[in-house]
């Protein structure tokens, strides 16, 4: 996970658990990596399993940005008109 050294401060906290939980944290200045913070060998905590242990591997690899946490869902952009059919009917029913 890459972090700014200006996040950095602000969330300082939540980024030492996070660090102490396993995850490296890599600190960038303009971008550009500048320090990474992990945990001391031998103090990680043990790893966790299932959903929540997929979700921690996958955040460590440095390839992987995690979201925002808002979902967005796309509006429906088309309204039909009363009686016309959904382009899924219409397609069904040509394949007939």
């Amino acid at each position: 996970m890459q972090v700014s050294v200006r996040e950095l401060k602000g969330r300082l906290s939540a980024y030492l658990h996070k660090a102490s939980a396993g995850l490296e944290v890599v600190v960038t200045s303009h971008g550009k990596p500048m320090a990474r913070l992990v945990a001391p060998r031998g103090s990680q905590k043990s790893p966790v399993s299932g959903e929540a242990g997929a979700i921690a591997r996958l955040r460590r690899q440095p390839w992987i940005r995690p979201g925002h946490g808002k979902l967005r869902v796309p509006r429906a952009t088309v309204r039909l008109k009363p009686g016309e059919k959904p382009l899924a009917e219409v397609v069904h029913d040509q394949r007939r």
